[in-house]
């Protein structure tokens, strides 16, 4: 089982994860490519196996008012396929997860259109890196637009146009409002996209009441038998909130607002990760991507966690 974090390094912070200038400092794929390789180094150091790759590591490469950026991954493919090697040569299994604003199932035609322009350059770059069926792009079905059934609905629609190289990397996800895992065992079956199972989003978000076996089940199953699967998983926020209010004199006061459950901890709670691997004992063989706000310094201090509190479990990571 490989442990992973998602995009920023925080136990060396010179580290970038991609090129953040403004568009009118010319920023570049290559030169995120260039971050890219110097994390991959950290990785290997560390015995890191699995890495969620920034989704603006090609800056503006869709954007449809900056035509002068489109070209950026063609204009890389040395470089790509350098990452893709260096990626297998340290035995890391890489992902993209684009942001809340790719939505497949928008009624906006322009909304849908710039989502699968996003798409598509994450899975060439992921092709031309040479990544195989492990590396996937990780999405949400989308928004509920007041019914829920024709939502689901144009996300089938939707995924009939996509390109085959879009459709061979993508991966749906359940979240934790509005498409629980049962929502999207129903796209499954209709469309044949592997499912990702988020533990957090499960347990937030279970109308069938699912037992988290039952459900991780369901995702890990509609894998291929060569490829393994991944999860995503995070312990619920558990802090206090303090926020800050205005009062009429001009001063500020300070609220303290209870936790929300949906929010990612900034580190796993060992013994709630151990009891989910109790839970989901026996079925394939699967990855995990640690969602939480500690990034790499969270997956290890888990990984030490679990050799003292169940070394069974930490035996087995890799």
């Amino acid at each position: 089982m490989r442990l992973g974090f998602a995009v920023k390094v925080l136990g060396q912070p010179d580290l970038r994860s991609n090129d953040s200038r403004r568009w009118q400092n010319g920023p570049h794929l290559s030169v995120s490519l260039a971050y890219v390789r110097d994390i991959l180094v950290y990785l290997r150091k560390l015995d890191i196996r699995m890495y969620r790759l920034s989704s603006e590591l090609a800056p503006y490469v869709t954007h449809p008012d900056l035509p002068q950026f489109h070209r950026q991954i063609e204009e890389c493919r040395p470089e790509l396929d350098a990452i893709g090697k260096q990626a297998r040569e340290a035995d890391v299994r890489l992902s993209f997860h684009p942001g809340a604003h790719v939505v497949l199932n928008s009624p906006d035609e322009t909304i849908v259109a710039r989502s699968i322009a996003d798409l598509s350059a994450q899975a060439l770059m992921l092709d031309l890196m040479g990544a195989d069926q492990r590396a996937v792009v990780v999405v949400h079905v989308g928004g509920v637009y007041e019914d829920k059934s024709a939502a689901i609905e144009r996300f089938v629609a939707v995924w009939r146009t996509l390109p085959g190289r879009v459709q061979a990397r993508l991966a749906l996800e359940n979240d934790e409002r509005s498409f629980s895992v049962q929502d999207i065992q129903h796209i499954h079956h209709r469309t044949g996209v592997r499912l990702v199972f988020d533990y957090l989003h499960h347990v937030n978000n279970n109308p069938a009441n699912l037992t988290i076996r039952q459900a991780a089940a369901i995702c890990l199953d509609t894998w291929p038998a060569t490829t393994t699967p991944k999860i995503h998983f995070s312990s619920p926020r558990t802090e206090m909130r303090v926020t800050e209010r205005r009062q009429a004199n001009n001063g500020t006061e300070r609220v303290l607002k209870p936790p929300l459950w949906t929010q990612h901890a900034d580190f796993v709670n060992p013994w709630e990760f151990i009891t989910f691997l109790d839970q989901t004992a026996g079925l394939r063989d699967f990855d995990v991507m640690l969602e939480v706000k500690a990034k790499d310094l969270a997956l290890l201090r888990l990984r030490e966690d679990l050799k003292r509190f169940a070394p069974a479990y930490g035996d087995r990571l890799r």
